[in-house]
């Protein structure tokens, strides 16, 4: 993931696409509803069984990219954060059985 972090961080650059990180996660929020709105498309709001839209692969790479660009503003390498929420879902299972958040 370190590569594709790099790739994203020159395509940045290059095209000069700076900005803030609080602008970069209102980014995120919105490309979220928009894959959302395609994953209500694919099942017809609940109406059948899923199925992929021609625009899911797109909202997922927009996803993907606005993510990539939130962790690299905030300096975060995201192989050290899936190690570490692997770990943690792992400690989790072991100890409680499931993954979820202990309330």
């Amino acid at each position: 993931m370190d590569e594709i972090q790099e790739k994203i961080n020159k395509f940045v650059k290059k095209y000069n696409l700076e900005c803030s990180n609080e602008i970069r996660f209102i980014d995120l929020t919105s490309e979220i509803g928009e894959l959302g709105k395609e994953i209500l498309k694919g099942n017809d709001y609940g109406r059948k069984e899923f199925s992929n839209t021609d625009n899911i692969e797109s909202e997922i790479g927009d996803v993907l990219f606005s993510l990539i660009c939130v962790a690299n503003g905030a300096n975060i390498s995201l192989d050290k954060a899936v190690e570490s929420v692997l770990r943690k879902y792992e400690n989790r299972f072991l100890k409680n059985g499931n993954i979820g958040s202990e309330r």
